[in-house]
């Protein structure tokens, strides 16, 4: 049964395969503490209390309210698709209450230390590949778009005349990017060092190495590796993404143009960055504002 399951969420949800792993994953487990197969054969025999014990016993064990709620949202699309089946009248777990999470705001990285990142020469190691990496840093800056997203990127999805780029997203969809000249320069200079290096079928990847295009995870470490010399916490792609997205809304950009450029299914994605403009504003307000820092000074004073 569980293993029909993943296949309809793969097959026809078009749910990634890291989505069906993952929710396996949980209702396994939650088999495993209700002392059932690992196919949940006999899942109309599950209860919400069943469900509620077996969330309880992890939050005791000290797993994350992400995960929890991750794994409610595993038993709740798998006893929903019980009950379409007909083998079930409700669902159990459509009464058990998500874990509530605290919602972080993403990392950045300054804009000027962007700047410097990107005019500045990569020291070191091999030439052409350090082009590559720069190049790397400023796509990601510049358009946004996640790292397995540029990992798929094939020199037919750039268009030079309409200054363009065609990405492909979550779940097959694909959107269009909006590329400044001097990015396109930088990515015509990297193809001509690519086309000397290697000898690639067409359309040939744009990220790549001898050995074909770089994963997510070659990418991951480039970029990681490029960023220690910033302040940025977080040292990532997703870094850069976070970036791309406050930079545009500081600039002025309307937030549902952002969307369509992050690629986002929904705008509640998107306005998380709204909230990271406006901290940033009120700090500028609180450090700058006169008023602000009268009553600092006024409280020093007064100690």
């Amino acid at each position: 049964m569980l293993s029909e399951f993943l296949k309809y969420l793969e097959l026809e949800l078009n749910r990634s395969r890291l989505t069906a792993d993952a929710y396996g994953r949980d209702l396994r487990e939650l088999a495993a503490f209700l002392g059932k197969d690992d196919d949940i054969t006999d899942a109309s025999s599950i209860t919400t209390t069943d469900i509620r014990r077996w969330l309880a016993d992890m939050a005791r064990n000290g797993l994350s309210p992400r995960s929890l709620r991750r794994k409610t949202q595993a038993a709740r699309a798998f006893f929903r698709w019980i009950q379409k089946q007909g083998q079930i009248t409700s669902n159990p777990a459509s009464e058990v209450q998500l874990a509530k999470i605290g919602r972080k705001l993403p990392e950045f990285v300054r804009e000027q230390e962007m700047e410097d990142l990107l005019d500045q020469p990569v020291l070191g190691g091999d030439p052409a590949l350090n082009i590559r990496n720069k190049l790397i840093i400023n796509i990601l800056y510049s358009c946004g778009i996640r790292r397995d997203e540029l990992a798929k990127i094939t020199d037919a999805d750039i268009d030079f005349h309409t200054k363009e780029i065609r990405v492909h997203g979550k779940r097959d969809k694909t959107r269009i990017i909006p590329v400044a000249d001097r990015l396109l320069n930088e990515i015509k200079e990297w193809q001509t060092i690519r086309d000397g290096l290697y000898s690639f079928s067409r359309p040939a990847p744009l990220i790549c190495s001898k050995k074909g295009r770089l994963s997510g995870r070659a990418i991951y470490e480039i970029v990681h590796k490029l960023l220690l010399t910033t302040g940025a916490t977080h040292k990532s792609p997703h870094s850069l993404r976070h970036t791309f997205a406050t930079s545009l809304l500081n600039s002025g950009a309307e937030i549902n143009s952002v969307k369509e450029l992050l690629g986002h299914a929904s705008l509640q994605s998107t306005q998380i960055y709204t909230h990271l403009t406006f901290s940033d504003m009120k700090r500028a307000y609180e450090s700058a504002h006169p008023r602000c820092r009268n009553k600092d000074h006024e409280d020093n004073s007064a100690e």
